[in-house]
């Protein structure tokens, strides 16, 4: 989808405030992160503190320190108010063996609590690996830990359990602000982009509306600019059409108007008032030196009535000298003038074109030299038909004679009838005649091709996998090479297989020893497609190869000379090339150039 330039700022303008409103909420969330993980490790940190202070109150004056701690009434209150802390799950005192001595839980008591991993690990962490443990799957529980040490005596720790699916809820609470705001900045963000887009594009608009106008002849289009860079430009476009519409195409000749003649056959010009070209094509300013090399000037008068009747003159036959490369001669032209005036009738200058009669009688025999190869190849074609109905009777007939010879044959008790070897020999002469009707009959009828988009890849991949078993009866190896960024070519898929379908058979016909077949493509310049079919087979004679493509001409003792011909014929009709390099014992290349899509 093709987006305006309007379009393009608003969504440029809105993308850079996302994403920096984007990157703030990261950097934000990142920090809140990390201040509640450093808070719950604190709130950790003076539950164990306070457990730890009980339990050295406790210990040292009882007989049993684990059951002492167990039953002290004090630790378990503590215990129990850590489960309405913030983000804490658990807390416990455990011997050095990891089993619950006071638990806020009764029922923990007795059973080993598996460790969790520490939070001051966690806490240590870089911002992104913190948020992905905290937002990533169903939360873990991290542990603070203190050791429970009196003196000497290791009675085992204390250990807290910090929850972040519990630190989770806390930061989308409080993250549910922060996206409302950065909703609102994204919308302000939009609506600043729309009205900025609307005041940058106004010159635009402007410029398009005042070409308009001129495009459709006003005078008065104005350009109302500021006065910047687009003001220049309006200034400037309003001075071209000052002079265009003032009719002062006389100060010098317009840049592109050479271009757009300079490849007529015809001699084009515009001439000024003093009868001096103000501008000419080659072909008219090589007229005209050759005329003043010779004292002439043909123009001036016919030129001179033009402009006193302000009419196109009639059509005037001329004798003017021309240098055709090999010396003067001279030749007919047909010239014509015309006026050439501005929307208020002021004359500009009078336009002169001058037709060769001698190329223009040329054109007209070569076309009428088409119609007759045309009509030639209609009546040859017609005649071919006539030739082919006989050619069928004449098949039809042999072979009823020939079935009533074995007839005979086999009545005179198997004895051989001498004539059946001439019937062979008038039946092979048949088929020949009719393969070389049938050649025939392809180049005179017109071919119907289905043009469209053919890919390059898949057709060579079809054509391998049709050659492999001839390939493979010769001992050939075939290889395709075709890059993914071959474009597609513009074609029949039909009549291209087919072509390279035949220089393919041909290739594995001329490798009767082995050897390699090779399909390759690859795009080149002037929005061409090269297609390669190569060989490792015997080559070409130097002497066949200007005769390869030739009707009928063959050096197999079986072939018909059809297929080059055919290949040849597919090409042109492609508006494609063909060419051909060969080196006898080492191979043969055909070189096919196609046009892409």
């Amino acid at each position: 989808m093709r987006l305006s330039i309007r379009a393009k700022q608003v969504l440029g303008v809105t993308a850079l405030v996302g994403a920096v409103v984007t990157a703030l909420s990261v950097h934000t969330l990142a920090e809140q992160a990390r201040v509640r993980l450093e808070e719950s490790q604190a709130r950790g940190q003076l539950l164990a503190r306070a457990i730890y202070q009980r339990s050295r109150a406790v210990v040292p004056t009882a007989a049993d320190p684990y059951a002492a701690i167990r039953d002290d009434g004090g630790l378990r209150a503590i215990l129990e108010s850590s489960i309405y802390s913030q983000s804490v799950t658990y807390a416990a005192v455990v011997d050095p063996h990891g089993k619950v001595v006071a638990h806020y839980d009764p029922l923990f008591i007795g059973r080993t609590l598996p460790e969790a991993p520490r939070l001051d690990e966690l806490v240590a962490r870089d911002d992104l690996s913190q948020l992905r443990e905290i937002f990533g799957g169903e939360g873990r529980t991290f542990e603070v830990r203190e050791p429970l040490r009196l003196g000497d005596v290791d009675f085992g720790a204390i250990r807290v359990g910090i929850s972040t699916l519990l630190v989770r809820t806390e930061l989308e609470h409080e993250l549910q602000p922060v996206l409302e705001t950065a909703l609102y900045v994204l919308a302000g963000a939009t609506l600043v982009a729309l009205l900025l887009a609307q005041w940058l594009l106004r010159p635009i608009h402007v410029l398009r509306s005042g070409l308009a106008k001129l495009g459709r002849g006003e005078p008065t289009a104005a350009f109302d600019l500021p006065q910047d860079e687009f003001g220049d430009l309006g200034r400037e476009i309003r001075a071209v059409s000052d002079r265009l519409l003032a009719g002062k195409v006389t100060e010098g000749p317009p840049a592109g108007l050479d271009s757009i003649v300079e490849h007529l056959a015809d001699a084009a010009g515009v001439f000024g008032d003093s009868g001096e070209p103000l501008f000419a094509n080659p072909t008219l300013r090589t007229l005209l030196a050759t005329c003043e090399a010779r004292g002439k000037r043909p123009f001036d008068r016919l030129i001179q009535r033009t402009r006193e009747t302000r009419g196109s003159a009639e059509p005037e036959t001329m004798t003017l000298p021309w240098s055709d490369g090999d010396g003067l001669a001279t030749r007919e032209w047909l010239v014509v003038a015309h006026p050439v005036e501005d929307r208020e009738r002021h004359l500009l200058g009078v336009m002169i074109v001058a037709r060769d009669l001698q190329a223009l009688g040329a054109v007209e025999s070569t076309i009428r030299y088409s119609r007759k190869l045309a009509a030639l190849g209609r009546l040859t074609a017609g005649v071919a038909h006539e030739v082919k109905n006989p050619l069928n009777a004449m098949t039809i007939h042999l072979e009823l004679m020939k079935g009533k010879l074995a007839k005979l044959s086999r009545e005179n008790s198997g004895a051989a009838v001498p004539v059946v070897e001439h019937v062979n020999v008038i039946g092979n002469e048949i088929k020949r005649l009719d393969q070389v009707v049938q050649g025939f009959l392809k180049f005179t009828r017109p071919e119907d091709l289905h043009l469209g988009p053919v890919p390059v890849d898949k057709l060579l991949s079809e054509i391998a996998q049709v050659v492999q078993p001839d390939a493979a009866s010769n001992r050939v190896r075939v290889q395709v090479y075709c890059p993914p960024d071959v474009p597609d070519v513009q074609g029949d898929s039909g009549s291209l297989r087919q072509a390279l379908l035949n220089l393919a058979l041909n290739a594995c016909q001329a490798m009767t020893g082995g050897g390699t077949l090779r399909l390759s493509a690859r795009g080149i310049s002037r929005r061409r497609v090269e297609i390669a079919v190569e060989d490792t087979g015997s080559g070409i004679a130097p002497e066949h190869l200007q005769k390869i493509f030739d009707l009928y001409f063959t050096t197999k003792s079986d072939g018909s000379g059809i297929g080059l011909s055919m290949v040849y014929r597919t090409v042109q009709l492609h508006d494609g090339e063909i060419e051909v390099q060969s080196t006898p014992g080492t191979g043969t290349r055909f070189r096919i150039l196609l046009p892409q899509t």
